[in-house]
C-alpha cells in the first residue's frame, strides 16, 4: 500500500495543484486551454515519438500476451460504447469518447512505475510490449469508430476519407508515426535534437496533469455518476480479469502474464481525456473517470498485486 500511494499521490498532487489554481484565480482557464493545447498537440506527441523512436521491437515480444491485452481492450471498449448507449441513451458520438475511456489503460505513468516497484526493473519486457503498440492501437480503433458513427449514412470512399483526414492530422498518430518510421529505418537523432525532445518530454505529463485538475473546475460530474461508475468498473475490473482469463488460457509466461494483467488494471490514461476533447464529447465524464479510477486504483490495484502474488 505504501508503494501505491508513493506512486500515485505525487500523480493527485499535480492535479490537485491545477484544480486549486483555477479554483483560486491564481490560473486563468484560458491558460489551462493552452497549457492542455500544449500538452495535448506538442509534448505528448513529441514524449510518443521519442519513447518509439528508441523501442527495442525486435526484443522478444510475446504474441499471447498481445492478443491477451489488447483483445481484452477491444472487448473493453465494446461494453463502454454499448453499455453507454444501452443503459444511458447517450448519442453515439458520446457512446464512443466514453467506450474509449475503458480502453485506453495508464501504462507509462501508473503501469511503469507500478510494476516496477512491485516486480523489478528486470522484469518490465512484457510492459514494453503493450506500451510499443499502445498508442498507435487504441487512437487507430477509437479514431475509426469515431469517424464511423460520425459519417454513418456515408459512402465507403467518403468514410475512408474521413478516417484518413482524422489520422493524419491529428498530432498524437503523427507522433507515433514518425517514431516508427525512425525506429524502422534505424535513422539516427542527432544529439542535439534528442536533447532537446527530451526537454519537452520532461515538460509533457506534468503539463498534461496539471491542465486535467484546471479542467475538472469546468466539468463536474452531476448527473453523471452512473456512467462514470460503469467506466471505473470496465478498466479496474473488467479488462485485468479478461486479460487473466485468455493469458491463462494461453499459458502466458509468469512475467508476461503479470504485466498484461497489472497493466489492464490501471485506470484510464490521460489520452482518454485528450480523446474526448479532440471530439468535444464526453468531457465532463473522461475527464471524472480519469481522476476517480486513479483515486480506486489504490486499491484495486493492490488486490490484484495481491492476487498475482
Amino acid at each position: 500500500m505504501q508503494t501505491l500511494l508513493e506512486v500515485i499521490l505525487p500523480v493527485f498532487l499535480v492535479i490537485g495543484f491545477g484544480y486549486v489554481a483555477v479554483w483560486r484565480g491564481l490560473f486563468p482557464v484560458s491558460g489551462v486551454d493552452g497549457v492542455l493545447r500544449f500538452a495535448q498537440s506538442f509534448a505528448v506527441p513529441c514524449l510518443l515519438f521519442q519513447a518509439i523512436a528508441n523501442l527495442d521491437l525486435e526484443a522478444s515480444f510475446d504474441a499471447r500476451l498481445l492478443f491477451s491485452f489488447y483483445s481484452g481492450a477491444a472487448i473493453c471498449f465494446a461494453l463502454g460504447t454499448f453499455g453507454a448507449r444501452l443503459f444511458f441513451k447517450r448519442d453515439w458520438e458520446d457512446c464512443v469518447a466514453i467506450g474509449f475511456c475503458c480502453l485506453f489503460s495508464n501504462s507509462v505513468l501508473l503501469g511503469l512505475p507500478i510494476s516496477e516497484r512491485a516486480y523489478g526493473a528486470d522484469h518490465l519486457t512484457g510492459n514494453y510490449m503493450i506500451i510499443a503498440i499502445h498508442s498507435p492501437f487504441c487512437y487507430g480503433l477509437g479514431i475509426t469508430v469515431m469517424e464511423f458513427v460520425r459519417n454513418r449514412g456515408q459512402s465507403g470512399g467518403v468514410f475512408a476519407r474521413s478516417v484518413t483526414r482524422a489520422m493524419f492530422h491529428n498530432p498524437l498518430v503523427i507522433g507515433i508515426m514518425a517514431g516508427f518510421a525512425v525506429n524502422f529505418t534505424g535513422l539516427p537523432i542527432p544529439a542535439v535534437v534528442d536533447d532537446a525532445l527530451s526537454l519537452i518530454v520532461r515538460a509533457a505529463l506534468p503539463a498534461a496533469l496539471f491542465a486535467l485538475g484546471g479542467v475538472l473546475i469546468q466539468y463536474k460530474p452531476e448527473g453523471d455518476m452512473k456512467a462514470i461508475a460503469m467506466v471505473c468498473c470496465i478498466a479496474l475490473i473488467a479488462h485485468p480479469a479478461i486479460v487473466w482469463v485468455m493469458g491463462s488460457a494461453l499459458s502466458v509466461p509468469t512475467d508476461l502474464f503479470r504485466a498484461g494483467v497489472l497493466t489492464a488494471a490501471m485506470a484510464p490514461g490521460f489520452n482518454a481525456y485528450i480523446f474526448a476533447n479532440m471530439y468535444g464529447r464526453s468531457r465532463r465524464v473522461a475527464a471524472s473517470s480519469v481522476l476517480i479510477a486513479t483515486a480506486s486504483s489504490i486499491l484495486t490495484v493492490w488486490v490484484w498485486l495481491t492476487v498475482l502474488g
